[in-house]
């Protein structure tokens, strides 16, 4: 083969290979316009509907369990009790929000007569547990002949066991854990790791209490205090709920407010709960609390729009996340 052949091979190889890349880089652009497109075009009078999105949020059904005249919604809640979206051009769902809504659409129903909330949490941040309380006592509150029962699978701990004082009836399978009732602000000092490194913390701050819980400073004692203060306060609140919501008396709350958790046994003889039990038991109870025989339970689901699920495959590992949860917070939260 001469060196003119050669060299004509080698360029329709290269040229075939352009090519190739060519028309992919065209198909991937032709669908991810169409894509797009779709996605603009999947709803175009979202914006002059009559009603707020956020406020009457529109969710499709499902049918779930049982059968009946009578409806119930069931709502999962599991893992840290954290607001998590993360913010951006793709920003992904947060699951305190997306809780808080499902629980409004079944506040609009006004077929919706119970909510059964299955929770699996250790707890979490605290303004969260309490917003979700808020909005399962505005539901159960909207009307005389409404319901929530609270069903534990797992854990239902600290600020999960808070948001379960909304609660018409608790019920919790039997080796579940429960307990964990209190606050805490959790953080870690590199002070004498940096000293010991040469790493030194330069921190420019408008006041002596400005850059309290610094890691690369000592805590002071008024630092302590102060952040003691405000760990009993937010207590406080945490204990009149849980007194006011199960009835208890003093005696019984020194034992059950201590941070201490427990077994489902423990936590029905300390009044804690209400029944021991499976889901078929929880659905019976739903139906029991509300006078009829039988209750018909639905669940609600959306489906992901282009953006949200384009958001799934941008974060496989979401560095703000991480940093974010390493942030001290006020927490309701049993952290083993």
């Amino acid at each position: 083969m001469t060196s003119s052949e050669k060299q004509g091979r080698s360029g329709c190889f290269w040229s075939a290979m352009i090519a190739l890349v060519l028309i992919l880089l065209i198909s991937v652009a032709a669908n991810v316009g169409l894509l797009f497109g779709l996605a603009m075009m999947a709803d175009p009078d979202r914006v002059r509907t009559a009603r707020p999105e956020d406020e009457y949020p529109d969710f499709r059904e499902r049918w779930s369990y049982g059968k009946g005249e009578v409806r119930a919604v069931r709502i999962p809640l599991s893992g840290i009790i954290v607001r998590d979206g993360a913010a951006g051009l793709f920003p992904r769902p947060d699951k305190v929000e997306q809780t808080l809504r499902q629980i409004r659409a079944a506040i609009n129903d006004e077929n919706m007569r119970a909510i059964i909330l299955e929770l699996d949490s250790p707890g979490g941040a605290v303004t969260p547990c309490d917003e979700i309380y808020h909005a399962l006592t505005r539901f159960r509150e909207s009307r005389e002949d409404r319901r929530v029962l609270i069903f534990t699978r797992d854990i239902n701990a600290s600020g999960a066991y808070y948001l379960s004082m909304a609660g018409d009836w608790i019920m919790t399978e039997p080796t579940a854990i429960l307990g964990a009732i209190g606050v805490m602000i959790q953080s870690i000092n590199f002070q004498e790791l940096s000293e010991r490194i040469g790493v030194r913390d330069t921190t420019i701050r408008s006041g002596e209490r400005k850059d309290i819980l610094n890691p690369f400073r000592e805590v002071t004692p008024e630092d302590r205090k102060l952040l003691q203060d405000l760990v009993d306060s937010m207590f406080g609140r945490f204990s009149d709920i849980v007194r006011e919501g199960r009835g208890l008396t003093d005696g019984q709350m020194a034992f059950i407010a201590d941070g201490r958790i427990m077994t489902a046994e423990t936590a029905l003889n300390a009044g804690m709960i209400d029944e021991i039990g499976y889901w078929e038991d929880a659905v019976e109870r739903t139906a029991d609390l509300l006078g009829v025989d039988e209750v018909k339970v639905i669940r609600y689901y959306r489906r992901p729009d282009f953006f949200e699920r384009l958001a799934h495959m941008t974060h496989p590992l979401d560095i703000r996340a991480w940093l974010d949860a390493s942030t001290p917070r006020v927490m309701y939260l049993w952290r083993p």
